[in-house]
């Protein structure tokens, strides 16, 4: 059944029907199920928050290879000197649906409130579960707060009932993230 009390808004309208409303929110649930999954079944460390329009989520893992362009080509890389691999996910927080054309920055801060470094995460392709992220370098396993930057998007909404969302930009930040340094074999 389709809902209608949800912010952003999902309603009817001319551009979809409650049964592709629900189509919708399928798709997110079964996005989520994977995030979760990362974020407490694979990853070290990960959690999610509700931001605006925005459910925004982590997990932290060991930094591992990945097929990079070089050209016309794809050439795998692994990681260098790189010992840890930030995954973030943001997805609707009406249908749950992950959003792609973002640009995101997460940015790294140790115990003592220093920050390690800010990245910019690209798009990742990930055959169970599309994220922005990428290998970073920390100086040590240990606690640390992990803030996330998603920049109003400038892509068009369709939809005049519901199309008004992400019109700001947002940030998160996540306490406590635990980060355990290595590289994935």
């Amino acid at each position: 059944m389709a809902k209608n009390n949800s912010y952003p808004p999902m309603r009817s309208s001319d551009e979809a029907d409650s049964k592709q409303l629900d189509m919708a929110r399928a798709q997110g649930e079964a996005m989520m199920r994977a995030a979760e999954h990362m974020m407490n079944e694979e990853a070290d460390d990960g959690s999610s928050k509700h931001v605006g329009d925005y459910l925004i989520g982590y997990a932290v893992e060991e930094a591992e290879g990945m097929y990079m362009p070089n050209g016309d080509d794809l050439v795998w890389q692994a990681p260098n000197e790189e010992n840890l691999h930030v995954e973030v996910v943001v997805a609707d927080a009406a249908d749950k649906r992950f959003i792609p054309g973002l640009t995101v920055h997460a940015t790294l801060i140790d115990p003592n409130g220093n920050e390690v470094g800010t990245h910019q995460q690209p798009f990742l392709w990930h055959p169970w579960l599309y994220h922005y992220g990428r290998n970073w370098k920390v100086p040590s396993d240990g606690t640390y707060k992990l803030r996330v930057e998603v920049e109003r998007p400038d892509f068009g909404r369709h939809d005049k009932e519901n199309g008004k969302r992400f019109a700001e930009a947002v940030t998160v930040e996540f306490d406590s993230v635990q980060v355990k340094t290595g590289q994935k074999k």
